[in-house]
């Protein structure tokens, strides 16, 4: 995707044709003008540019003439995420808030040929890695990757922990001046879900419910949050979406969602779906992108691949590109996120 050839007004135009199931260009015109005013030729103009560039497609001619994503699965539809958040949540065009169980029959063959054999050609097997490694490299990386794992999930949830605090925390039991009790039990719990995960490694081939709540209630410890599946509702900061606030539902989407993953031919595939769904349906009152992220680490172990540290990951472009899926049914961003953390995972630890 080569996005700078494209102007802010480009931008906005792709995102209005990705919002739609096919769009004419007058209508196209109409939301563009709720944001900027835009000529009938510079619209078209700017079309032209879009079809050369083959970010669009077009069908039709005349009047019944429509713009539509080249995407065939609308999951994986661009969005420009600087221009998408330039309008705050109400404003912006075209959002989903509530929870949309027909997502659900798209999570499928989501990575691309290309994409699956560029993770090939970094990937190895973490247990034939870890074995040809004297046992000191192996406790030292080990520990390198548990120091930076704890303390960027925890970041991400606001947690101000340095890493090198947080490497004292973990290494010494040094707890840091300034920081709560809660930063120590939130990075402390990091340790113990992943310790639990690298355990029985196994275990994690086949998942239920049941075991997703145990992981939850690691991540949680201590913390003063409620652990099982919730049964009142909650809200999201920065977005429109509201999740799921009937327990039974949240059920019914849990074990679709876990069907999928365990039916699912695709190692990589299952994590990824893990990486979104939890935060999407948000089973739980708290913790479910730190319990989403050890689920991620867990089901790839479970299949002898690396786990993820998300030390390099952009945390607002993160947040971002979750709320986008939660708005507008997009996993474009988080899967290019994914993949990064996949490639960085592979070349940066255990070496």
């Amino acid at each position: 995707m080569n996005e700078t050839i494209l102007s802010n007004r480009q931008k906005l135009v792709l995102n209005i044709i990705s919002q739609s199931d096919g769009i004419s260009r007058e209508d196209i015109r109409n939301l563009l003008e709720e944001i900027e005013s835009v000529s009938r030729p510079t619209l078209i103009r700017d079309l032209n540019i879009l079809l050369n560039s083959k970010l669009i497609k077009i069908e039709g001619k005349a009047s019944s003439t429509k713009y539509y994503t080249i995407e065939k699965n609308p999951l994986l539809r661009y969005f420009d995420l600087e221009s998408y958040f330039k309008l705050d949540p109400d404003q912006r065009v075209g959002t989903k808030k509530s929870f949309d169980f027909g997502v659900l029959k798209h999570l499928k063959n989501l990575f691309s040929d290309l994409e699956l054999k560029e993770v090939q050609n970094v990937s190895q097997s973490f247990s034939s890695r870890i074995s040809n490694l004297s046992f000191d490299i192996y406790k030292k990386e080990l520990e390198r990757f548990v120091i930076e794992l704890s303390w960027k999930s925890s970041k991400i949830e606001g947690n101000t922990y340095s890493l090198l605090e947080t490497e004292e925390l973990i290494k010494k039991g040094i707890f840091a001046e300034g920081h709560s009790k809660n930063e120590v039990t939130m990075i402390l719990n990091h340790k113990s879900a992943f310790e639990e995960i690298l355990k029985d490694r196994e275990n994690f081939k086949d998942l239920s419910i049941s075991k997703i709540n145990q992981l939850h209630n690691i991540i949680v410890k201590d913390l003063n949050i409620n652990t099982g599946i919730r049964s009142e509702a909650v809200g999201i900061t920065g977005t429109v979406y509201i999740p799921i606030d009937n327990k039974f539902q949240i059920e019914d989407a849990m074990n679709e969602t876990l069907e999928l993953v365990n039916n699912d031919k695709s190692n990589l595939e299952k994590a990824f779906i893990a990486t979104v769904m939890i935060p999407y349906i948000q089973p739980y009152s708290d913790g479910n992108k730190r319990t989403s992220r050890m689920l991620v680490n867990a089901i790839l172990l479970a299949y002898d691949n690396y786990p993820l540290s998300y030390r390099s990951i952009d945390i607002d472009e993160y947040k971002k590109a979750l709320i986008l899926f939660y708005e507008q049914g997009s996993l474009f961003h988080v899967k290019r996120l994914f993949l990064e953390q996949v490639n960085f995972a592979y070349r940066n630890y255990f070496k």
